[in-house]
């Protein structure tokens, strides 16, 4: 029954779609692929710092007394902790695995170019 759940939610939770390149990459392509991986990292930062603020307010109203009517509040603050903490290392896993892709086209396409010139 999960396994069926799982199987119907990777249709619906998609980062993006495959592209697949099919022209030789040049140097303009080189440079947008770092500052892609660049973003991609930057991205996950704010997850990070994002998730912490979340859990720091949520232990914060957990521990004052004053605002004990708002313990709901507080659950609710570290479960979002944790799910923006999953979400964005999920999506840097997915774009890296990606990128990955495309920087094994690049390899290959050097090889093939050392091979023609000799």
């Amino acid at each position: 029954m999960i396994r069926n759940r799982l199987a119907q939610m990777k249709g619906v939770i998609r980062y993006g779609y495959q592209f697949q390149n099919k022209e030789k990459i040049i140097l303009r392509d080189y440079m947008a692929m770092e500052r892609t991986r660049l973003a991609n990292e930057r991205t996950l930062m704010a997850y990070v710092r994002t998730s912490l603020f979340f859990l720091t307010g949520g232990l914060t109203l957990l521990e004052l007394e004053r605002f004990e009517h708002l313990t709901g509040l507080a659950y609710i603050a570290i479960i979002l902790s944790v799910s923006m903490l999953v979400i964005g290392v999920t999506r840097f896993i997915v774009l890296g695995k990606r990128l990955r892709v495309y920087y094994g086209q690049i390899k290959n396409e050097e090889e093939e170019n050392k091979k023609e010139k000799t």
